[in-house]
């Protein structure tokens, strides 16, 4: 090959570099449900993937609960809190359906998961903040419609289903 050939061939590749986009990184939030039982949260959210200004990698679940469940949960507001769930249960709860966030909106869900950990306590109450609530909110952080009215606060698979049906398109 020719020295002008190599140069010709040199310049198409960095040419070719120029003009293809970096892979765009991405954050999938996921939403999850699990039956009643002696396990909580029973509605959490878990978002995996990368920001695409840091790289940083994300990998990440949240929900929330009373710190001690007991039958006082009943009787009105308890301490909560904010709480990272175990693989093994993760595995055992249903995927509802996955969004995906860009970097600003991934900075909100964290911002809002603050918020609910950092609240006074007793922040926890079955009938208006419990993991439903918190995941609802969430929903609304990325944008998702919800219904604040809904009557299945208390049935986080059943209050999941009725967001998805709200939100066409979302799988």
């Amino acid at each position: 090959m020719t020295r002008g050939l190599r140069l010709i061939f040199l310049s198409l590749l960095l040419l070719c570099a120029g003009l293809t986009a970096p892979a765009r990184a991405e954050v999938v939030v996921s939403f999850y449900s699990h039956d009643f039982g002696d396990r909580f949260p029973h509605a959490f959210i878990v978002m995996k993937g990368k920001v695409d200004a840091t790289g940083e990698t994300v990998d990440a679940n949240y929900g929330f609960t009373a710190t001690s469940v007991s039958p006082a949960i009943l009787l009105g507001s308890v301490k909560g809190e904010v709480q990272v769930s175990k693989p093994d249960y993760i595995a055992k709860s249903d995927r509802q359906f996955d969004v995906t966030i860009d970097d600003a909106t991934y900075a909100r869900v964290l911002a809002k998961v603050a918020e609910w950990r950092d609240r006074e306590q007793p922040s926890y109450s079955l009938g208006k903040r419990n993991c439903v609530h918190f995941v609802m909110e969430l929903a609304e952080v990325v944008g998702l419609k919800v219904n604040r009215k809904s009557k299945l606060f208390k049935k986080p698979k059943s209050f999941l289903i009725e967001v998805k049906g709200l939100n066409p398109g979302v799988g």
